[in-house]
């Protein structure tokens, strides 16, 4: 379920302005963050940002396609290691007819 229209997209205060910050300054150094239900605004194209996936920082460079989108979204929490090995080494190791 979405956010009420009412109440308009979630932006997180301090990363919000963190972002003015940098555009009055004229900065382009990455902006570290854990605010990962933070919704893209066009404020922030053309910025990067460092959002923080339960382990580690990943880099997310902000496009216009992004807007509107949470910053969570970029930057994946889980690895896929693929499936399991037995199927995958029987399929290898069958002969190709």
């Amino acid at each position: 379920m979405g956010r009420s229209l009412k109440k308009g997209p979630y932006v997180d205060a301090k990363l919000y302005r963190k972002v003015q910050l940098a555009v009055e300054r004229g900065s382009h150094e990455i902006i570290r963050t854990w605010a990962r239900r933070c919704t893209i605004v066009p404020e922030f194209v053309g910025r990067s940002f460092e959002v923080h996936n339960g382990n580690k920082f990943l880099k997310v460079y902000v496009t216009e396609d992004m807007v509107g989108h949470k910053l969570g979204e970029f930057a994946l929490t889980r690895t896929f290691r693929g499936h399991s090995g037995r199927k995958a080494a029987a399929a290898a190791a069958a002969p190709a007819t």
